[in-house]
């Protein structure tokens, strides 16, 4: 839209990793010559860290590119594949053939004769792990068993760990510190600074084909970049619509009003906003009671006052002869009373506690859990079901079985409770399957939208280890 405004050939900030237009600064160069140094020579496993938006995928695009023709790549993008599967989406990325229901002892036998194969011919193999702070610390433990394939010389599998923050958590736990003290190599992605993201934007502009004076002026830079936190992500969002707010003035160059309609425009601007209204909610908070801590303190110096107390005696003596009216007139209403019409109330009163005790409470949400926990416990290990979806909250996927009950059997939907990250999820499964062969058939035949959420194929034993 804005494009012929500014000069421009293409858009200069879309938010699709691009290797064309990778950044050198903040680092990212640096960063990525290590990588490919790490994995040309290195013999244990590579670890990145970096926030949410500070460009990791591009990175991994990136080294996926100028890595020479010997080195083979495969990219596990799923991070919620469950230990007992990872071997199998590793055979699958590299277009291995398993026999049907192959087990974990036949899967581990093929890789291991492939890659044997690839380093005799002069190849070498890595595994570009996405999101690895969503996965299993069970999931992780396997990929870390694949370290230990090797020949006298040389390991066979390079892995590279692409993880939020979230992953150095994780791997301090003490029962993954085997792979820990695998990772010879670890780098962070560190936030850009407000000059680099001055550069940033200066250099995706060039790139973009605009030949002229800097388009954001110091004062759009600066507050750019205090509302991206140095993400990048949030860099391109944040710099796409400023330009389209100058563009609809008229503008040719962006300033901070233009920006600020921008943050205004953005969910994280908004996520901000609400953030500090609850930083000054909890402040105020703070306030009123230290107020009423004063107040109380106060209230309990006058109460000592012996007038006060004389006062409070009369009060007292006074609310007991009020007191000693009200239950002599209970007593005689009580009395008063017919005992049929006492009967009525109180049968009336039994059947109201009786039907709110019998009221149903369930719902779609509760109803697949408890048809969950039947199911696990009267299956075989060896069954296979398909996992659709996962969500953290449960009025989503109250929302989500809905839809799902239009468009397959609900009584073969199931629900479990688990965690990631210790915190609480859920799971959803569908089907139930002798073997895998069945399995991958019937996900085939899933409606379009739930193959796109990559579905992955569980077993029961699988199922059954995640909620211990």
């Amino acid at each position: 839209m804005y494009y012929d405004h500014f000069g421009l050939k293409e858009p200069p900030f879309k938010i699709t990793p691009n290797t064309e237009v990778f950044y050198t600064g903040g680092n990212r160069g640096a960063v990525l010559d290590a990588l490919l140094y790490a994995i040309l020579n290195g013999e244990g496993i590579i670890k990145v860290v970096g926030e949410v938006g500070s460009g990791k995928t591009m990175l991994c695009r990136m080294l996926q590119t100028i890595l020479p023709d010997r080195i083979e790549s495969i990219y596990l993008a799923n991070p919620s594949v469950a230990p007992e599967d990872v071997l199998h989406a590793i055979a699958f990325e590299l277009q291995l053939k398993l026999p049907k229901n192959a087990d974990r002892l036949k899967v581990m036998q093929v890789l291991q004769n492939h890659l044997l194969a690839r380093h005799a011919a002069g190849k070498q193999v890595v595994i570009f792990v996405e999101e690895a702070q969503g996965m299993p610390l069970a999931t992780l433990e396997e990929i870390r068993l694949l370290s230990n394939l090797e020949t006298k010389h040389d390991k066979l599998l390079q892995i590279v760990l692409f993880g939020q923050p979230e992953l150095d958590e994780n791997l301090n736990q003490s029962n993954i510190r085997q792979l820990r003290e695998r990772i010879t190599h670890s780098f962070n992605l560190m936030p850009l600074s407000s000059k680099e993201i001055g550069e940033y934007l200066i250099f995706r502009l060039r790139s973009s084909g605009y030949f002229g004076p800097p388009l954001f002026n110091a004062a759009a830079v600066k507050k750019l970049a205090n509302a991206a936190n140095g993400l990048v992500r949030r860099v391109n969002i944040l710099a796409d619509k400023a330009l389209l707010a100058a563009y609809s003035e008229n503008q040719y160059q962006v300033t901070a009003k233009h920006v600020q309609a921008a943050i205004a425009d953005s969910e994280f601007g908004l996520e901000r906003s609400r953030q500090q209204a609850k930083k000054s909610q909890a402040l105020l908070w703070v306030a009123l009671l230290a107020l009423g801590l004063a107040l109380g303190f106060a209230f309990s110096k006058w109460s000592q006052n012996p007038l006060q107390k004389s006062m409070q005696k009369e009060m007292n003596v006074g609310a007991n002869k009020h007191n000693i009216k009200t239950d002599a007139m209970e007593a005689n209403a009580k009395e008063a009373s017919s005992p049929a019409k006492n009967a009525r109330s109180n049968d009336v009163e039994t059947n109201n506690r009786q039907m709110t005790t019998l009221a149903p409470s369930a719902d779609i949400l509760t109803n697949r859990i408890n048809a969950t926990n039947v199911w696990l416990a009267n299956q075989p290990p060896t069954t296979v079901s398909i996992q659709l979806m996962g969500a953290s909250s449960d009025a989503q996927l109250k929302t989500d079985l809905e839809v799902l009950s239009q468009q397959m059997e609900l009584d073969n939907i199931y629900v479990y409770r688990t965690k990631v990250n210790n915190q609480p999820f859920l799971t959803v499964l569908y089907g139930s399957f002798a073997n895998r062969f069945e399995a991958t058939e019937a996900l085939k035949k899933l409606p379009l939208e739930l193959q796109k959420n990559h579905p992955q194929l569980r077993t029961i034993a699988g199922v059954l280890q995640e909620t211990k």
